[in-house]
């Protein structure tokens, strides 16, 4: 595609921010100075997060989840951005205008703001992503402070009460309370397995109370809650952020509810063995290949 020179003359009558204003494709998709992820946990949550969301009340291609990506949140900085671990909007399109993948989430040209943001601590970021909520050695679990991380425009230093000034941006505390105004931010430090959420009231952030040892917050706007499962992802047992739904159940990934379909496939053979079917009946009523209905007859030998 090819880039327009911006910004955009105005016209009579004026034009929209999205027709005068950089688009995805002018603004650039990853930090030059930090490539890569953190960590590998910062690429595994992520994934947990978007394979568990079932939303009832959206259609899929109505849905976008972003992981790393860059959210550009100021029509009068369009260059100041904020890079989310995770983050959800609903209501528009999966794919940008409806037909590419995204490279950068742009608020002007989108129009929807995120409904939940997702922060994973590491060491050093609590002033960033808790804004006055940060408290000592949140994000490592080792009583230190260190100092904010210098991660381009993502964490650029800030003065007073994390405000912006003209050339510096302001943390992202601010941001998605002040300037996106994100219903629900979740706040995860892996160090300490602390869940904290926060939900715009008034205009501000106030922490919601939870259970310190089962940690579960209900969005009733989306018909899930958000708590931390002890479990194996991806080959790792440890604690995860991880959906539910309104019976207080995990919801599934799609590799799990295959399992789950699978081991009720072979129990229902299994059943119907024992009523006295051949191998040939029981392969022909559930679609199972004669092999493995026949692996199951030999197994119970």
């Amino acid at each position: 595609m090819k880039q327009r020179s911006y910004p955009v003359p105005q016209m009579e009558p004026p034009l929209s921010p999205r027709e005068t204003l950089p688009t995805m494709y002018d603004l650039p998709s990853e930090d030059p100075e930090e490539p890569g992820l953190p960590d590998e946990f910062h690429d595994l949550q992520p994934q947990l997060l978007s394979a568990t969301l079932r939303l009832s009340g959206y259609a899929r291609d109505q849905i976008f989840t972003g992981t790393d990506l860059n959210l550009y949140y100021d029509v009068r900085q369009p260059q100041w951005y904020k890079r989310p671990d995770w983050f959800l909007v609903v209501g528009v399109p999966r794919l940008y205008d409806g037909t590419d993948l995204r490279s950068s989430y742009v608020i002007w040209q989108e129009g929807v703001d995120p409904f939940v943001v997702v922060e994973l601590l590491s060491p050093g970021t609590e002033k960033e992503d808790l804004g006055e909520y940060a408290t000592l050695g949140e994000g490592s679990g080792l009583g230190l402070s260190t100092p904010a991380l210098s991660r381009s425009t993502d964490a650029a230093p800030v003065v007073g009460n994390g405000q912006a000034t003209r050339d510096m941006p302001p943390r992202k505390w601010e941001v998605y309370e002040q300037s996106l105004r994100v219903p629900y931010y979740i706040v995860f430090s892996r160090y300490t397995n602390r869940v904290r959420c926060f939900q715009l009231t008034g205009g501000r952030y106030q922490e919601q109370a939870l259970d310190p040892t089962q940690p579960r917050l209900w969005i009733p706007e989306l018909g899930l809650g958000l708590g931390l499962w002890q479990g194996e992802f991806e080959g790792v047992t440890r604690h995860w952020l991880r959906w539910y739904d309104d019976q207080e159940n995990w919801l599934p990934t799609d590799a799990e509810r295959a399992t789950q379909a699978e081991a009720q496939l072979r129990q229902v053979a299994l059943n119907l063995l024992q009523q006295g079917m051949t191998v040939a009946q029981v392969a022909q009523m559930t679609g199972l290949a004669l092999e493995q209905v026949q692996r199951m007859v030999d197994d119970q030998v």
